[in-house]
């Protein structure tokens, strides 16, 4: 009988220990489920020389502002909260699921709905016009970056420093790693389909699914690289939006941290996510 009370008590605090650690998640700011990145310098584009036109030329740019990036991509879960909350259409899963697996679908003015929604709800003012342009804390539209103080998506600049690990950068090809599959859900390992966030090995800052899972949208529109050193660049020249990091259908080779890509701002598919980005006070 002492056993059996013992057990029965053993099985009520675990449970009490789960229920607690689930509501400590759920009641979780928006910040605090992001990481801070302080600024600093760094080479950006293809430091290995086995990159792509596009990733060239290396040129050192400069972040002279903190910011926090997410540490995951964005989820059905989080997407469809705001779906629900506004009367937006939820995005098609493809079959494989929703919950924690990362929110596909979305386009960037999807995207962008989505940091206004959250910018609001903290009480922070719209990042974004009906167009995807960037507002400042007073609402006109900014090419400056470090003048928007509200959820948003991260420029190139931001997405790269960050996935390289910032000033914590161990110099790795992937994001946290030199062997992919540490870090990323690819073609080899993926099974044809995305993962639940945050499963693998972080990066040196603690950021999951830079390389991997599903490619991100950021907010620069597409274009190549001047061949000269920038100070927190922020592109506006061209029709295309760029999009970072690799997703589940691609090699390994594919998940390098320089790679790029760019799609129409109105357009989504299957292994296009997204994850946050806002400027440090």
């Amino acid at each position: 009988m002492r056993r059996s009370m013992s057990l029965l008590l053993l099985v009520l605090l675990i449970s009490i220990a789960v229920v607690a650690t689930t509501d400590a998640t759920d009641t979780e700011s928006p910040k605090e489920k992001m990481v801070l990145v302080e600024g600093g310098s760094f080479i950006m584009g293809d430091v290995l020389g086995i990159g792509y036109e596009d990733e060239l030329p290396t040129h050192k740019v400069t972040l002279n502002y903190d910011f926090y990036m997410g540490k995951y991509e964005v989820t059905f879960e989080e997407f469809d909260e705001f779906c629900e909350a506004t009367g937006w259409f939820y995005p098609y899963d493809y079959g494989w699921g929703r919950g924690d697996l990362p929110v596909i679908y979305v386009s960037l003015l999807d995207a962008a709905a989505y940091c206004n929604w959250l910018s609001e709800k903290e009480g922070l003012p719209k990042a974004y016009d009906r167009e995807g342009n960037l507002l400042d804390a007073g609402g006109t539209v900014t090419t400056d970056i470090t003048k928007v103080v509200s959820f948003r998506l991260p420029t190139e600049a931001e997405w790269e420093y960050a996935a390289s690990g910032g000033n914590k950068s161990q110099g790795y090809r992937y994001a946290g790693s030199d062997n992919v599959a540490d870090v990323a859900w690819f073609k080899l390992n993926s099974e044809g389909k995305t993962h639940e966030v945050g499963k693998l090995m972080p990066n040196e800052l603690g950021l999951y699914d830079m390389s991997g899972n599903v490619s991100e949208w950021c907010n620069d529109r597409y274009a190549y690289y001047p061949g000269f050193e920038q100070t927190n660049p922020y592109n506006t020249s061209g029709s295309q939006r760029s999009i970072r990091g690799s997703s589940i259908f691609y090699e390994e080779s594919y998940q390098r941290l320089t790679i790029r890509t760019f799609f129409k701002v109105n357009g989504s598919n299957n292994n296009l996510g997204f994850r946050l980005c806002i400027k440090a006070p």
